[in-house]
């Protein structure tokens, strides 16, 4: 089974999945966040899941940030629909950061580490690595 990460914004949400041995963690997709559900419910019908990670967004000083009532409302709309699949929350203080380094390192073109898609995914996959990292 896999494990599924979502950076969660207000506008759209990077995903990340790992392969079925929850080894390598990937960045998937960016997706709308008005038809995060939608893909959800597709993907979920292929392939099977154990748990999801939600970045959990706070500030510097431990405080949450904004977006955190609106990750709450979908964490609460997710265990209704998903009741099966287990929830989990990780922090992602400074993922977009480190996913713009590493897309640096890489060597990606500036126009290609602009992309924030790319960076949505790339943060994605540092979640879901970071929670595999603290499983082990």
């Amino acid at each position: 089974m896999r494990i599924l990460a979502i950076d969660y914004g207000s506008k759209k949400c990077g995903i990340a999945v790992t392969d079925p041995l929850q080894l390598i963690a990937q960045g998937l997709e960016t997706v709308p966040t008005h038809r995060l559900f939608d893909w959800l419910t597709a993907y979920l019908e292929k392939e099977e899941v154990s748990d999801l990670v939600v970045g959990e967004s706070t500030q510097l000083d431990g405080s949450d940030n904004p977006i955190q009532a609106e990750i709450v409302g979908f964490e609460r709309k997710f265990r209704k629909q998903f009741p099966g699949i287990v929830l989990h929350r990780q922090d992602e203080i400074h993922t977009s950061r480190r996913a713009r380094e590493s897309m640096l390192a890489m060597g990606l073109k500036k126009k290609d580490r602009r992309d924030k898609q790319r960076v949505d995914r790339i943060a994605a996959a540092l979640i879901l690595q970071d929670f595999m990292d603290t499983r082990r």
